[in-house]
């Protein structure tokens, strides 16, 4: 057993050195070799498999772009892989009911203070005519995440598109609104 573990914590750094000289095919080897494993633990802990893969992907990325973070003296890689899983599911888990709530209260503060009037309304007739000012690509993914509440993971896997072009279009397109609402507000 303890040549196993030495054999794999040999490998861990071998691959992490690997990915520190910028070797793309040592990341896709650790994503192989771990990534059920994250994110089997982001999806315990998050109940929801959009954001345990939004989680995965994130941390893959992080070891992409600090991959001198472990430190193989204070233990072994999965150990510290599963530890910075966890650490960024709960934060994302947070991040989300905090979201929910906050917009749950805004719902209610209009409710109850009976802002939701004439300008809202304006306001919102004034999205929609610069929504549909935006190419066909950019609006249908604003809509489905915004509108929808469709993560990006999911409209990933929703339009079979790889989840950097939808994180760009979604970028770009919320840029050419904030260009389009302050043309409008001058």
């Amino acid at each position: 057993m303890a040549l196993t573990a030495h054999k794999t914590t040999q490998i861990d750094r071998d691959l992490i050195q690997r990915i520190q000289r910028r070797d793309q095919r040592a990341l896709m080897e650790l994503y192989q070799a771990y990534s059920s494993l994250v994110y089997g633990l982001a999806l315990r802990v998050l109940q929801n498999s959009g954001l345990a893969e939004e989680v995965t992907q994130d941390i893959f990325l992080k070891i992409w772009q600090q991959p001198d973070r472990w430190n193989p003296a204070l233990g072994q890689f999965t150990s510290w892989l599963l530890t910075i899983t966890r650490n960024a599911a709960i934060d994302r888990l947070r991040k989300e009911r905090h979201t929910h709530t906050h917009q749950v209260e805004q719902v209610e503060h209009l409710a109850e203070t009976g802002l939701a009037d004439d300008t809202l309304w304006y306001d919102g007739q004034v999205l929609a005519e610069l929504l549909a000012q935006l190419p066909p690509e950019q609006r249908q993914l604003i809509e489905l995440a915004f509108f929808q509440g469709y993560t990006h993971s999911e409209l990933s896997i929703k339009l079979r598109l790889p989840l950097g072009t939808v994180k760009t279009r979604l970028r770009s397109g919320l840029q050419k609104l904030r260009i389009l609402w302050e043309k409008g507000a001058d």
